[in-house]
Order: structure tokens, then C-alpha cells, then sequence
């Protein structure tokens, strides 16, 4: 028999909202594989460079999210979709809605056409849940000081707002389940929230209850 297919749970935010340290907290409760986007695979590795480092090629808008969408369909590919066809869950650090927030409502390009790119991208590989760690732009970027921003995390703080106000609207408007989790409180208490809907999932064949 084949195995259980397993779960694919996705954690978003603006940057510094504490997604890596979630996702590896919740990653070794689960067991699970954990990644991330972009740059989870060598070609990956590559694409991320292009779109992230300050001194790289100038990109269009529309070259940015094509570049985004080439990452994540390799990382399917290669990482996630292997992993949920042998049983094993995964957690990744950024999936679609990333674009979504980021090249949508962040860059303004048209929603209904990154859905579509996002679709064709993964196969149609949709989170059976995904995590939102909302939290204020402000508190975000403090966070983030020190180091060398990326080029994403040095634009403007209007681009973030928009970004996070976008992950509020996705997290708001979908059909899909999505918890939305305050992410300023301490380390353990988010991941305890995270934990308790994660929890719900695995014992509830596809619906976690409660969860918006």
C-alpha cells in the first residue's frame, strides 16, 4: 500500500515576523520536513540571488514575480511534493501567498493573473494550512535591524504596509483555512497557538476546526 499522503503546512508574514523560528519549532513537533522559498534548491539557490541581492541585475516588477514563480515550481518539484507523495508533512517558510502579498498588493500587479502563474507554478498544490504571523510594519523592522537588508526588506515602509495590510486581506478573503496568529507575544506562546491549530488538523482529516 502506498503511504498516507502527507500535509503541507505554510508559514507567512512580513519580513521579521519570526517565520524561521516558527517554522523550525514546528517543523521538529511534527516531524516534518522543513524548507523554504526562495532558494531551497541549487537552481533555487540561484534564482533567490537574483531577486534578493542588492547589488544584482535590476528587475522589472513582472521579471520578479516570473523568477519567484520558476523557484517554487523547483521547489515542489524537487522538495515538497517528493516528501508529501512518501507520507512525510512539510513546513515551508513562504509558499504562494507570498506573491500574492509581495507582487500583488506589494508591487500592484494584477492579483488574478498571479493566481493563475502561483496555480500553473505549483500543479495546483494548495496548503492544507497556512500560518499568518501578523505583525505591526514598525515592530517588524526593529526586528530586523542589524545586518544588510536584502532588497526586499530595504523598500520603503508604504511597500511592507501594503504587504501586510495583503496577508490580512488573503488571510481574510480565501476559502482556504488559514490561522492568523499575533505574532508580537513571546516565542512560546506563538508557537503554542500554532501547535494547537497544526494539532487540529492532523486529527481532523483536512478540517482544522476553528481555524478562519
Amino acid at each position: 500500500m502506498s503511504p498516507v499522503r502527507g500535509r503541507l503546512i505554510a508559514l507567512e508574514g512580513i519580513d521579521g515576523c519570526g517565520k524561521s523560528t516558527q517554522a523550525r519549532i514546528l517543523a521538529a513537533h511534527l516531524g516534518a520536513v522543513r524548507t523554504f522559498e526562495p532558494g531551497a534548491t541549487p537552481l533555487g539557490s540561484a534564482l533567490r540571488a537574483l531577486v534578493l541581492d542588492p547589488g544584482a541585475v535590476p528587475l522589472s516588477d513582472r521579471a520578479e514575480a516570473l523568477l519567484l514563480a520558476a523557484d517554487r515550481a523547483q521547489h515542489v518539484a524537487q522538495v515538497i511534493e517528493p516528501a508529501l507523495a512518501a507520507g512525510r508533512w512539510v513546513v515551508t517558510d513562504r509558499y504562494s501567498a507570498s506573491t500574492l502579498a509581495y507582487q500583488g498588493y506589494g508591487r500592484g500587479l494584477d492579483r488574478g493573473e498571479l493566481e493563475s502563474l502561483v496555480a500553473w507554478a505549483t500543479s495546483g498544490l494548495r496548503p492544507d494550512l497556512t500560518v499568518l504571523l501578523d505583525l505591526p510594519v514598525a515592530v517588524a523592522a526593529a526586528r530586523r535591524h542589524g545586518g544588510r537588508p536584502d532588497r526586499m526588506e530595504s523598500e520603503a515602509g508604504d511597500f511592507h504596509q501594503r504587504v501586510a495590510d495583503g496577508f490580512r486581506t488573503l488571510a481574510a478573503a480565501t476559502a482556504d483555512p488559514w490561522l492568523v496568529v499575533d505574532a508580537s507575544g513571546p516565542v512560546d506562546a506563538v508557537a503554542g497557538s500554532i501547535r494547537a491549530a497544526v494539532d487540529a488538523l492532523d486529527g481532523s482529516d483536512g478540517d482544522p476546526g476553528g481555524v478562519r
